[in-house]
């Protein structure tokens, strides 16, 4: 049990540091598209902002749930990468199917899974809201201007 609270740390902690690093490069790339010629799309340049982020998002979660995967095979929790994936993808999103279930040897690691999962998407959430905020704020100010 205490090699599994430590290990789920671990990961928890990888993911976290993935996550910042990774919502930090998508925000200086918005500021980025801010500053050039995307405005000149007229009412598309909030659109292409905004689909961009929620795809960088998605894919930098995409990275920690393969990550956790990635872990499982490693370890022979699961028999396969196809398992593998499907139990992580499942465990992270909180959707616990339970078709696919952790021996005893790792099962606990699958709460701490879908508390990560938890904490990554209420984040990702907050980050995104925040961008869409920043966004027509920008709009509201250069249309008083």
């Amino acid at each position: 049990m205490i090699l599994q609270l430590l290990i789920g740390t671990v990961m928890i902690v990888l993911n976290v540091v993935l996550q910042a690093l990774g919502l930090d490069y998508v925000i200086r790339k918005v500021q980025w598209l801010e500053k050039t010629s995307i405005r000149g799309f007229k009412k598309l340049w909030k659109s292409i902002i905004l689909a961009i982020v929620v795809l960088a998002v998605a894919a930098i979660m995409t990275v920690e749930i393969w990550i956790w995967a990635m872990f499982y095979l490693l370890v022979g929790a699961l028999p396969d990468i196809e398992s593998a994936l499907y139990f992580s993808v499942s465990t992270f999103t909180t959707v616990g199917y339970g078709d696919v279930i952790l021996g005893t040897d790792w099962r606990l690691l699958s709460s701490i899974e879908a508390t990560c999962g938890f904490l990554m998407f209420g984040w990702s959430a907050a980050f995104i809201f925040e961008v869409v905020t920043r966004v027509y704020r920008k709009e509201g100010k250069a249309i008083q201007d």
